[in-house]
């Protein structure tokens, strides 16, 4: 897999991602594009518009022009690749197809995005049926939105938008918040073991469902532990430390010590603490130097759900 595949997909619809306007969804919904997971399929499903279909489908285009679907990302960032993927869709999948970005600022209408300033971050390509097509994107600017054209019409199951975050925290000037959080620009920029679930996970929106929406390692077999290193949304002084368990009943590590990290230099935020599965625990931290990244280890491996980690920028 490229590795562009490991940063977030900055359009999924748990990180806040939206749809928000489509030329044709005759056949299927375009909220199916951002979907979590991998498309499902059940043959010989049919409804009253056709085979139902896990994916976002147009219907057969008489008229010249081609069909279109805009996205909001759920994180505004830099686009670093994109995944078109047209997973069974095997006769009725399009040809070729194009992605255009927009940075469009506020809250814009569907008719105010079609008039905005587009850039093309992947040009016409050719796309096969049923597979998935990786696409490399060399563009360090920030972006809001992204618009997925099918050349002429068809069906696409997922499109993926893979990339850094990088929000407007402006509104937080002044206030306290989660410096960790993926949606706040934080991101995990090392991992000692991601074998069930990414690390990413762990500092996703919302609270996790189930174990699979958290970050879990494999069972280690020799000395040591596991552990992730976040990078905050900014230079900052850590107030409050947020570890979750949720979810996790026999697999939730014995023990959690948190590491602050300001260049070479290391600031001990809270010593090795105990544990307890499938529990929310909160820790009030007292260090008075800020830190820019943070490492997370656990004693000797196991899973989170979630970490937060509150505090101020500096």
């Amino acid at each position: 897999m490229p590795r562009f595949t490991t940063l977030p997909d900055l359009a999924l619809r748990t990180l806040g991602g939206s749809v928000v306007a489509a030329s044709d969804e005759s056949f299927a919904d375009k909220e199916c594009l951002i979907r979590p997971g991998r498309p499902g399929f059940q043959a010989e499903t049919f409804g009253s518009k056709g085979q139902v279909y896990d994916g976002w489908e147009t219907r057969r285009r008489r008229e010249p022009g081609h069909d279109w679907a805009l996205v909001r990302l759920g994180i505004p960032g830099a686009i670093r690749g994109v995944v078109i993927d047209t997973a069974w869709f095997k006769g009725n999948y399009p040809p070729h197809a194009s992605v255009e970005a927009a940075a469009v600022e506020g809250y814009p209408s569907p008719a105010e995005l079609q008039t905005a300033e587009w850039v093309e971050i992947v040009p016409r390509v050719e796309l096969k049926g049923d597979a998935e097509h990786h696409f490399d994107v060399a563009d360090d600017r920030r972006y809001t939105h992204v618009r997925l054209n099918i050349h002429p019409d068809g069906g696409v199951a997922r499109l993926r938008v893979h990339g850094e975050p990088r929000p407007d925290l402006s509104v937080y000037e002044g206030l306290g918040f989660d410096l960790a959080a993926l949606q706040n620009g934080g991101l995990v920029t090392a991992c000692s073991n991601e074998f069930y679930s990414s690390p990413n996970n762990a500092i996703a929106p919302g609270l996790a469902r189930h174990q699979a929406e958290g970050w879990e390692t494999a069972r280690r077999r020799e000395e040591g532990n596991e552990w992730i290193v976040i990078r905050l949304a900014g230079r900052g002084l850590i107030r409050l430390a947020e570890i979750d368990t949720t979810n996790l009943l026999f697999n939730a590590p014995g023990a959690v010590s948190l590491t602050g990290l300001d260049g070479e230099r290391e600031v001990e935020l809270l010593p090795r603490t105990r544990l307890q599965p499938d529990t929310p625990h909160r820790f009030r931290l007292d260090h008075p130097d800020p830190v820019t990244h943070v490492r997370v280890d656990i004693y000797p491996d196991g899973g989170l759900a979630r970490v937060r980690l509150h505090g101020h920028l500096t």
